[in-house]
């Protein structure tokens, strides 16, 4: 078996791996999510990971049902579940009950999640001046336009 692969060339392989679009947009986003949180525990926000920054991230400002939360982010209802408990206990969101369907729990920023978000914008701004120092303003125009791009044409296919 060992002797199939004495003619790849992984040099070449591990090159290609490192370069291909797939794998810097994952490390950009990475990059991006891991600078955010550092900068959001700075601001008082410790103890939360990079998994309820992203339920955060998807919860809508009137609320969100369980449900909804676990399609957006590709995860089990229990998964949800489980981040929504650890971000109840932290404070930042609470369980009401569905006004339209009394079986279902809609959740809702608390006061703290309400600064979480503003504490959030201000990180988000700051980070984008960072990019803009690197790219300059035209290049962050391009980044934008260009991945907004990708994306439409990516979903309407």
């Amino acid at each position: 078996m060992a002797e199939e692969f004495s003619t790849v060339d992984r040099a070449a392989i591990a090159a290609l791996r490192e370069q291909h679009i797939g794998r810097l947009l994952l490390n950009a986003q990475r990059n991006y999510s891991l600078q955010a949180l550092t900068k959001l525990r700075e601001r008082g926000h410790e103890g939360l990971s990079l998994a309820h920054t992203n339920l955060l991230a998807h919860l809508d400002l009137e609320g969100t049902r369980l449900t909804t939360l676990a399609e957006r982010m590709g995860v089990t209802k229990q998964a949800i579940g489980n981040l929504v408990g650890e971000l109840e206990a932290k404070s930042y969101v609470r369980r009401e009950v569905d006004p339209h369907d009394r079986r279902a729990a809609v959740i809702t920023y608390t006061a703290a999640g309400w600064g979480f978000l503003q504490d959030a914008h201000v990180v988000k701004r700051e980070i984008e001046a960072e990019y803009i120092a690197v790219l300059g303003e035209q290049g962050m125009q391009e980044l934008r336009q260009l991945l907004g791009q990708l994306v439409r044409g990516v979903a309407d296919e």
